[in-house]
């Protein structure tokens, strides 16, 4: 079996970037306060050698007139006293070291070399060497790059709990969305989602899937009515072949009451095939399939076909069947004829006698209208909407079901929809108007 893969915990995403991005920001305020006091000290260290470089410069100056060369000596190291990081050496003209440095100088060391005025008996003028022991600002770095990372880090740590928090608060009313949308079932299709808590991103998901919950439960509900639909005309054509079976065996049957009992059942039977086959035909359609498209068909040709198969029925009836318009189009002429024979057949039943069945073809710019009118009751505006609903009947009391059993209608809009358009109903002032668009290039050429 295939597991299904997902984008992993939005939670754990969010504090793993959340997490990212405090230490990327820590680190990188740390990483500015460790340059910004690189950069003071390496200039303090700077200053320092250009201010004692100086004074050095002048102490010598004016240390011109000692008699000997240990005051000098003396001179310079009482200056350097108090200065543990500072080491100087001097050296006469000849580059003879008179004054050696106090210490040695450390491995890291910043050296700064210049010229100093000397007595007449060491040359004059000499070369001083000044410098300057960065290990103890080292070690003070060292200990400040360890400082940083570890406040860096632990104040990742600190974000990422405070977030985590932050995070599991924030996505609780999406948890009780979850819980909301686990409690809609097929016997709760009346339940929503609340959306009064939820942020403003997720309303647009709330009212979608509130909007899809409506149409699935009208699906459902259509469903329920529709299985039970097929069960009562089922159940009525089935229950006359059982009972009729059970009768003629009951006691022995003369040849010609058998082939009546056979006549009947098979009158059943046939209905139940009608009934099976115009099913299968609505499923082919609600799976998309098309209609089969030929030559341009003059259309009020091939209503007139239709109303010379319904003519002695209509006759019967007391009723006249006209058809007005012309138009060409490109259609299914076998499906067309179908569901004109349906519309003619659904006005019969409730025209009023005496009256012209009407079949109107009307171009449309690039579709083609085929209806049919009757004159007689009204129907009601609420049922208009469900009139192409399989199995629906106006009549509450089904009148006439052993022959028509509420399929008609649905074909119709069916093969509208295989031609690329719509069925459509109105009945006003005694004029009921039921047909179909047909989407057809030039139809009206």
């Amino acid at each position: 079996m295939r597991v299904a893969r997902h984008a992993g915990s939005l939670r754990f995403r969010l504090l793993r970037r959340l997490a990212l991005q405090s230490m990327a920001g820590l680190g990188v305020v740390c990483i500015a306060v460790y340059v910004v006091i690189f950069l003071t000290l390496d200039q303090r260290q700077d200053q320092t050698l250009s201010m004692k470089r100086e004074a050095v410069q002048h102490l010598l100056q004016e240390g011109r007139g000692a008699h000997d060369l240990e005051s000098v000596r003396h001179l310079l190291n009482d200056f350097l006293a108090g200065h543990d990081e500072l080491t100087l050496s001097v050296a006469d003209s000849t580059g003879h070291v008179f004054l050696p440095p106090q210490r040695r100088p450390g491995p890291d060391v910043k050296l700064e070399r210049f010229t100093v005025p000397l007595t007449a008996d060491l040359g004059g003028t000499g070369t001083a060497s000044l410098a300057f022991d960065r290990s103890k600002d080292n070690e003070l770095l060292v200990r400040l790059a360890w400082t940083l990372g570890i406040a860096a880090v632990g104040g990742a740590l600190v974000l990422s709990a405070a977030a985590a928090f932050g995070v599991r608060r924030e996505l609780a009313p999406l948890r009780a969305l979850v819980r909301q949308t686990a409690a809609v079932r097929a016997d709760r299709l009346e339940l929503r989602l609340d959306g009064r808590d939820q942020v403003e991103e997720l309303q647009p998901l709330i009212a979608q899937t509130n909007e899809l919950l409506d149409r699935l439960a009208q699906a459902y509900r259509q469903m329920e009515s529709f299985n039970a639909d097929v069960a009562h005309e089922l159940n009525n054509p089935l229950s006359i072949l059982i009972s009729s079976s059970e009768v003629a065996l009951r006691r022995p049957r003369s040849p010609e009451e058998l082939k009546e009992t056979l006549r009947s059942n098979l009158e059943e039977l046939r209905r139940i095939a009608r009934i099976v086959a115009d099913m299968l035909f609505l499923a082919n359609a609600q799976r998309g399939a098309q209609a089969s498209r030929e030559e341009f068909t003059e259309l009020s040709e091939l209503c007139a076909e239709v109303l010379d198969y319904h003519e002695d029925s209509l006759r019967e009836a007391g009723l006249r069947g006209v058809v007005r318009g012309h138009a060409r189009a490109s259609v299914d002429t076998g499906l067309l004829q179908l569901a004109i024979s349906n519309l003619v057949g659904n006005a019969k039943r409730y025209a009023t006698p005496g009256s012209d069945v009407v079949i109107e073809v009307e171009p449309r710019g690039s579709e083609v209208y085929v209806g049919v009118l009757n004159h007689g009751a009204e129907i009601p505006e609420e049922h208009l909407p469900r009139l192409f609903d399989r199995f629906y009947r106006v009549d509450p009391a089904r009148t006439g079901a052993s022959k028509n059993h509420g399929l008609g209608l649905s074909i119709v809009a069916a093969i509208a929809r295989m031609h690329g358009g719509a069925a459509s109903a109105s009945s006003t002032d005694g004029v009921t108007r039921i047909g179909l668009t047909i989407a057809s290039p030039l139809a009206g050429e």
